[in-house]
């Protein structure tokens, strides 16, 4: 899958196309010669989306979800073929200290792509969830047939947003499916917050990292050009099997990690594992253990990711060495390569 026969001259929407994912996504779309329309509310300077070049090469339309004419103009206006809806609120931090906007943002957001899709019938929408939509689970890995059991503000919204996914697939017929990702890691995520660019840019500076949780917290990770080709993959077999309207996808490397074992890997890549980190012990609302099994996604779409871990992980920490040298925030004085 994932054949410029099928993206060339193809019309897609993006949602969220300056984020860290979008990136990466609207690359590989372009790339594969198709029509890409992105909505864009904002950005930061430093995002793929601008950094790269990439917004000269796509349609831009400004605006958010939260205006429903828009969203169903841009639909009808462009003959959209393809969604993909990635445009979220997606810091736990964030969700626990403004739930109502997480809240408008994720669920009220996703049900206002998701009507204007059925007014314009829309051939394929591939939405992005969540691992956090399943909630605490008495038995890992996640699968897809497990309740979703979100409890704190993030997972909440992505609970919700799965399950109107399945409404309306269910109840109008729409060609929507929806992807379950792990920790996702790359190039590009400027959220220094994030355990994986936080880290790298405080080793790069020669500072110890601080790990908010007692390191212990157990995640799935996967890295972004893996999961942006899982999304293309989605969307080539909804369009192939009407079938799949209405199911949930996990994608991931099945490689838990506790979270200073990561770190403590990391450190290791990059020959600094004199900086022990600081075990701060201080995040709450956040579950402790995740992960998940994506066999569906191998044997129903013949996904598999492409980079191990250690190879996405190579690829980031040079991403973000080139990143912040250009930029000038490492210190002149230290070896950065």
């Amino acid at each position: 899958m994932q054949t410029a026969q099928f993206w060339s001259g193809r019309s897609v929407l993006v949602t969220g196309a300056t984020g860290f994912l979008g990136g990466w996504l609207v690359r590989d779309l372009v790339d594969l010669g198709a029509e890409v329309v992105a909505l864009v509310r904002d950005g930061s300077p430093n995002c793929m989306f601008v950094r790269d070049g990439l917004a000269a090469r796509v349609r831009t339309v400004q605006g958010d979800l939260a205006d429903p004419a828009l969203l169903l103009r841009t639909l009808c206006e462009y003959e959209v073929d393809t969604v993909f809806h990635l445009a979220a609120q997606t810091l736990v931090g964030v969700a626990k200290s403004d739930p109502v906007g997480t809240l408008e943002a994720n669920v009220r957001g996703s049900w206002n792509l998701l009507e204007a899709a059925r007014q314009a019938r829309t051939r394929q929408i591939v939405v992005a969830s969540s691992d956090k939509a399943y909630g605490i689970q008495p038995v890992l890995p996640y699968r897809e047939d497990d309740p979703l059991r979100g409890e704190y503000p993030y997972d909440v919204s992505k609970s919700c947003t799965d399950l109107i996914c399945r409404m309306y697939a269910r109840t109008y017929s729409l060609p929507v499916a929806v992807t379950r990702c792990g920790n996702l890691f790359g190039g590009g995520d400027l959220n220094w917050s994030r355990t994986v660019p936080g880290l790298i840019r405080s080793t790069l500076r020669g500072e110890r990292f601080v790990i908010r949780s007692d390191g212990k917290f157990v995640r799935d990770f996967l890295y972004a050009r893996d999961a942006a080709h899982a999304y293309m993959v989605l969307a080539e077999a909804l369009a192939g099997d009407a079938s799949l309207a209405g199911e949930p996808f996990n994608f991931s490397l099945e490689h838990p990690l506790t979270v200073l074992d990561l770190v403590r890997k990391i450190l290791t890549m990059m020959r600094r594992t004199d900086l022990e980190p600081i075990i701060q012990n201080t995040a709450s609302s956040e579950i402790r253990e995740q992960h998940m099994l994506a066999e569906k996604a191998r044997r129903v779409l013949d996904w598999s990711p492409r980079y191990g871990l250690d190879q996405g992980l190579a690829e980031t920490i040079q991403w973000y060495t080139k990143f912040l040298s250009r930029d000038g925030q490492l210190p002149a004085t230290r070896e950065t390569a």
